[in-house]
């Protein structure tokens, strides 16, 4: 049964080809429906401004279309915002992008009423989504390996660049390049049937780019040696230009998003000002396709084309930044094709030869190549595009030149800062490489190493050698490594020509007289293919991991075998690996109108309650949005992205916070996440969404021998970067309900590490949770200190009535005590606080907490509630 599961699993040929086939046909049509839609809606916006007044027409359409657009995007999809490139190659990464026949679905509508409303973008990025999110929906019908889902989308989105473009090979060498980077033949394979029946079919159906054939028949390319410079110059110009355009894209970003206005209203304003822009130009650039024909042909004014680079330009980084969803081919054609016009007439004008339309096409590879760093896809699109064998040279020269200058001012790729920009970063998969070049010993081998001393007798080593199955020993020295003795070396000694040590007694004959004193050993970051080339080469079966002579591990054909075997499996080698990232089945989202955003990791439905109503009190009071996650752990042979979970019980916990937000009115947004790894998921989160602070439950205890707090508390204070709240809520006698706890009584011991101030600056907003709450500052010292200094204690208080809201009662009151965790709880237990908040202890939380001290011993030694502190981590 299992061989007939493993079989059916195995991505068949026939299967890739036939899917191929569907996806390629399927890209075609969407290809060409984005097309014609967002022509037919361009067409009747310039038809308007026959009828209406330009400077009245094109910016209502702009505003009124481009909130429309970004509508569709924010509720029911928002990973269709921008050219969705990114998206793509995140999920090609292994990286959980949401992509699907929604998302496609979501992206062809919004991406015609965004171009259709006037917004400098091009079709081209959209359609490489969409041929890709159809392609991933359509590769959950057929039940497959993520390898052969991944091809599948690769394919799809090659499709849908070939339709957009009539350009089957540039779609194939654009999957290669800068998408999947894989050559396998399946790979290659799909991608070729699916490019090319997209690039066929958008043909037949007149769903061509930029129709340049027809354009280009009375105006031949031409080209020539001396004009080699000339190409050159324009090569440099478009790196540099499309270099400050890439900084121009993430400024744009960066700015809409410090307006904190929803995505909607960013559309909106964009295509506002987009439809001003164009009005107050000449009639000519309300028709983007007349324009590029126009500087192709050579048949416009220079003024013409630099005040249309200009323009262009411009308003490309205003639509982009903004979050529509449009792409940046076309504009990055445009624009090339405006500053090759520009150089080809100036070469024209002094040399007196030359034809500007060879500059214009040779200027739209140059700048393509630059934005998107993908030289060899660009010569490939417009050669394509035109089947002009004179371009090829002055292609390639420009489109080279460009791509080392634009590379050498702004290194990386364009889509790469993209998904930075989202918290994404992506990193070379171990699944990508093989496991024996990648892998090294310090991953595979076994840390818990059994030695033998070197004045151990031999007698004692051979009875060691008879309770163990093991075959031999590594022999220390002071902890140090000095040889490796095996069952061979014992059997050497009975047939050793040596007299006297084969007579001799075994219980006087030491390992160090037998041992090979020169072991052979390996470092911890020897790769898994150097080590199994030193034991093949020596016929031994163990190596030693050596750090500075001290041994750190031992590893065996069987370590590597078995770490081969999980590769093959799909399986991380060791939980040091990197896990497959969470997926999140389930999403809701609000306004972004906040300063910041806090999240709430919700699980116990008995303590979330009380949680959110904290959270709630710190993102009122610092005009924050809320996150709540809650957290779903499956197997780890399960894939994440693959296992149906049910999301019932969990949705009706993330309904508590949806009520308590709309009641204190504040932005909430929601997910439910499917993870191997709690911790690692709660990170993604904080990393994707720009988590300002984290608020999380804890027990009170851990069983987890050698943790702290527990495991993903301790790896959530270690490696957080944002504010990390820590509560321990107490014992309440009779329900658990929220209204139970009482927050009244406070104490907060200050001293002058880095979170003390972090605690003062809490308690504003979390004593509003209490009836009359009053605080009690209070710093810890020893019986030998006769005058203690309360300066620290007095500078919180003067923070807190700084505060005007702030009208409880706070004093501040040494006590002394051998140690603070034991000064604390004492105080709390004679006097009856409801809440303890620490923010530091004289050493500091975070140290303190790693090395499992004071917070821990406080938290735990207490019934009270206790709110642990953590100032954010510089990355």
């Amino acid at each position: 049964m299992n061989q007939r599961f493993r079989t059916w699993w195995q991505p068949r040929r026939g299967l890739a080809i036939a899917e191929a086939c569907i996806i390629g046909l399927v890209a075609a049509l969407s290809a060409v429906f984005l097309k014609v839609g967002s022509g037919w809606l361009g067409t009747w916006r310039v038809h308007t401004t026959h009828l209406l007044p330009a400077w009245l027409v094109l910016p209502a359409i702009g505003l009124v279309l481009g909130f429309l657009a970004g509508w569709l995007v924010d509720r029911l999809a928002p990973e269709a915002s921008g050219s969705g490139i990114p998206q793509v190659k995140a999920t090609l990464a292994n990286v959980p992008v949401t992509l699907s026949w929604r998302v496609a679905g979501v992206k062809l509508f919004s991406a015609i009423i965004a171009i259709g409303s006037g917004m400098t973008l091009g079709r081209q990025g959209p359609t490489v989504q969409v041929g890709a999110g159809l392609a991933a929906g359509m590769s959950r019908w057929v039940p497959t390996s993520p390898d052969h889902r991944r091809q599948m989308i690769a394919a799809g989105a090659g499709a849908g660049l070939a339709a957009a473009f009539n350009a089957p090979i540039a779609g194939v060498l654009f999957i290669v390049e800068e998408l999947l980077q894989d050559l396998s033949g399946l790979t290659l394979g799909t991608a070729i049937i699916a490019s090319f029946i997209g690039g066929v079919i958008s043909r037949l159906l007149g769903g061509g780019s930029l129709d340049l054939n027809l354009q280009l028949v009375k105006s031949s390319s031409q080209f020539s040696i001396p004009e080699i410079p000339f190409f050159i110059l324009l090569g440099i110009l478009a790196g540099l230009f499309g270099a400050l355009f890439n900084r121009g894209i993430i400024f744009s970003i960066k700015f809409y998003r410090r307006l904190h206005i929803s995505l909607p209203f960013q559309v909106a304003l964009a295509g506002f000002i987009s439809g001003v822009v164009v009005a107050l130009l000449p009639p000519s650039f309300r028709d983007n396709t007349g324009l590029r024909e126009s500087l192709i042909t050579g048949d416009s004014h220079p003024s013409v084309a630099a005040i249309a680079f200009a323009a262009q330009f411009i308003l490309t980084l205003i639509a982009f930044g903004s979050g529509a969803p449009g792409g940046l081919f076309a504009p990055s054609l445009i624009l090339g094709s405006c500053l090759g016009h520009i150089i080809g007439v100036s070469e024209l004008y002094i040399t007196g030869t030359g034809s500007p339309t060879t500059y214009a096409l040779a200027g739209m590879g140059g700048f393509f190549s630059a934005v998107s760093k993908v030289p060899i896809t660009a010569i490939v699109i417009v050669f394509e595009m035109t089947t002009d064998f004179n371009l090829v040279l002055p292609l390639m020269i420009v489109s080279v030149a460009a791509y080392l200058v634009a590379d050498k001012v702004v290194p990386g790729s364009l889509y790469e800062k993209l998904l930075e920009l989202k918290g994404i970063t992506l990193t070379k998969e171990v699944a990508m490489e093989g496991a024996l070049t990648k892998l090294t010993a310090k991953d595979v081998m076994q840390e818990r190493v059994e030695t033998l001393d070197a004045e151990m007798s031999l007698e004692e080593a051979m009875q060691a050698f008879a309770r163990s199955h093991h075959r031999g020993f590594p022999v220390v020295e002071d902890s140090k490594l000095v040889g490796i003795v095996t069952q061979s070396d014992l059997l050497k000694i009975r047939e050793s020509t040596n007299h006297t040590l084969r007579d001799r007694n075994l219980a006087d004959i030491f390992l160090k007289e037998i041992m090979t004193s020169v072991p052979m050993t390996v470092s911890p970051i020897h790769t898994l293919s150097n080590v199994l080339y030193l034991l093949d080469r020596y016929q031994i079966s163990r190596l030693p991991v050596v750090d500075r002579r001290k041994l750190i591990g031992i590893i065996t054909r069987a370590d590597i075998i078995r770490a081969e075997a999980d590769h093959l499996n799909g399986e991380n080698a060791t939980p040091k690996l990197r896990p497959e990232p969470s997926y999140i089945v389930y999403q809701t989202r609000s306004p972004t109108i906040g300063r910041g955003r806090l999240l709430v990791p919700v699980a116990n439905p008995e303590t979330a309650g009380v949680l959110l109503l904290m959270a709630a009190a710190i993102a009122r009071d610092r005009h924050y949005e809320i996150d709540c996650v809650q957290v779903m752990l499956i197997p780890r042979h399960s894939s994440p992205s693959e296992t149906q979970v049910r999301t019932a019980k969990s949705r009706r916990l993330l309904r508590q916070a949806e009520v308590l937000a709309k009641k204190w009115k504040i932005p909430l947004h929601t997910q439910i996440r499917v993870t191997h790894d709690v911790a690692q998921a709660i990170l993604e989160t904080i990393n994707e969404q720009h988590i300002d602070l984290i608020l999380m439950g804890w027990k009170g205890n851990t069983s987890t021998p050698g943790r702290i707090f527990g495991n993903v508390v301790d790896t959530i204070i270690r490696q957080a970067t944002c504010e990390v709240v820590l509560v321990k809520l107490g014992t309440t006698p009779h329900s658990p309900l929220p209204t139970q706890h009482s927050f009244n009584r406070w104490l907060v011991p200050v001293a002058g590490g880095p979170n003390s101030p972090l605690a003062i600056k809490l308690l504003p907003a979390l004593i509003t949770l209490g009836n009359d709450p009053k605080i009690r500052l209070t710093q810890v010292f020893k019986p030998s200190e006769l005058k203690p200094d309360m300066s620290i204690s007095e500078q919180a208080i003067r923070h807190l009535m700084r505060r005007r809201k702030l009208s409880s009662t706070v004093v501040a009151l040494p006590i002394q005590a051998n140690s603070v965790a034991e000064g604390v709880i004492n105080l709390v237990e004679t006097e009856g606080y409801d809440v303890v908040v620490l923010g530091a202890s004289r050493e500091g939380l975070l140290q303190q907490a790693i090395q499992g001290n004071i917070p821990e011993a406080i938290a735990s030694g207490v019934e009270s509630t206790v709110i642990l502190v953590r100032g954010a981590i510089q990355k």
